[in-house]
């Protein structure tokens, strides 16, 4: 909303034109989110512990954890917040991307916040079924992949783009809607079930944010992309500004959430970040990338289906817990030790992801 405002006032006075720079307004997108998690953040923790909304402990988790039963949890909330306010003071909102990934992200966020009141006022640490979760992230998520494939105006935007191999682009048609759809849900689901350890999820989250911001500006950007040989989007520049505020609301939480956390994110927050990282990434044509700079996700993803499948499979299992970080603790490993080294292993993905940009 903003931007306009400064259009107007830049036929009187030039310098408000450099409120139309991305670069400019994805920086005041992230403090924007920043300030508002400092500002909003102690009044709502404190409104959360008087509603008696503390986070509930599944009896089959770590012994650890029982302690921090009772914690205010739906912190989520306020990074919500803090995307929302900033993106819309701050984004075009003439721009269809812009809408999409809020909007995706904003409906995760609904689905996580029935699942985590379920949990609060029944005291039932299953929260929302299994089931019901699973169609409304399916509903949400096909919506917005028909939407996207019906309003794409260059072939760019429906193509499959493999890292690494300039040459190789994959025109998918109808596919592209399925894919779209598995990255949503994947990386909700996948984000969902790294959430188990203070600061655990949202640093990575962060991160990962932060490279697609870098992404979604070279992509929007002709000649940058002419030059790195990646698919020009005009509409996916904008997304800059969505990251930049999913990158300031989450700094903003991590100041309550780091060991010990005074606040979780819960499902509201869990749920809607992975959809905000699955969306933007695939209107930046960077699923796989997505999939490497994410790999802190991914592992977490798929220790969980290898601890299933092993033991339906033989009545065994892989890890002594399920995901993975939970296996960790069992072996004796601090909370903070894992919690960071996991951070580290994430900044190393990143910059692997990043390095795809040229090494092609």
């Amino acid at each position: 909303m903003l931007l306009y405002l400064f259009e107007y006032l830049a036929q009187f006075e030039p310098s408000f034109k450099v409120f139309q720079y991305l670069t400019l307004r994805g920086i005041l997108s992230a403090l924007t989110a920043l300030m508002i998690s400092f500002l909003v953040g102690p009044s709502m923790i404190r409104r959360l512990s008087n509603e008696n909304i503390g986070q509930s402990i599944r009896q089959s988790g770590p012994e650890s954890h029982y302690q921090k039963a009772g914690t205010p949890t739906m912190g989520g909330t306020l990074i919500l917040v803090g995307i929302a306010v900033s993106t819309l003071l701050w984004g075009n909102l003439e721009n269809s991307y812009v809408w999409v990934a809020l909007l995706v992200t904003m409906a995760y966020g609904i689905v996580g916040f029935i699942d985590d009141y379920k949990k609060v006022k029944l005291g039932n640490s299953d929260g929302l079924s299994a089931r019901a979760k699973y169609l409304w992230q399916s509903i949400i998520a096909l919506t917005a992949a028909i939407f996207l494939y019906k309003s794409a105006l260059v072939p760019a935007e429906t193509q499959f783009i493999v890292p690494f191999f300039k040459e190789v682009v994959i025109d998918m048609g109808w596919t592209y809607v399925l894919l779209t759809y598995f990255v949503i849900v994947g990386t909700s689901n996948a984000v969902n079930l790294t959430d188990g350890l203070d600061g655990l999820a949202i640093m990575p989250t962060v991160m990962v944010a932060g490279a697609l911001a870098i992404f979604a500006y070279l992509t929007g950007h002709v000649m940058f992309a002419e030059y790195l040989v990646i698919p020009y989007i005009p509409k996916a520049g904008e997304l800059v500004i969505f990251c930049a505020a999913l990158v300031g609301a989450g700094l903003g939480f991590l100041w309550f959430n780091a060991y010990p956390a005074m606040v979780f994110m819960g499902d509201v927050g869990a749920l809607a970040l992975g959809a905000a990282l699955g969306v933007v990434a695939v209107l930046v044509r960077q699923e796989i990338v997505l999939m490497i700079m994410g790999g802190v996700f991914v592992m977490e993803t798929v220790s969980v289906i290898m601890q299933v499948a092993s033991f339906k499979l033989t009545g065994k299992r892989v890890f002594r817990m399920a995901p993975i970080h939970h296996h960790f603790e069992l072996k004796g490993w601090p909370e903070p030790h894992i919690i960071v080294r996991f951070w580290i292993i994430t900044v190393i993905l990143v910059l692997i992801g990043l390095s795809t940009l040229k090494l092609r």
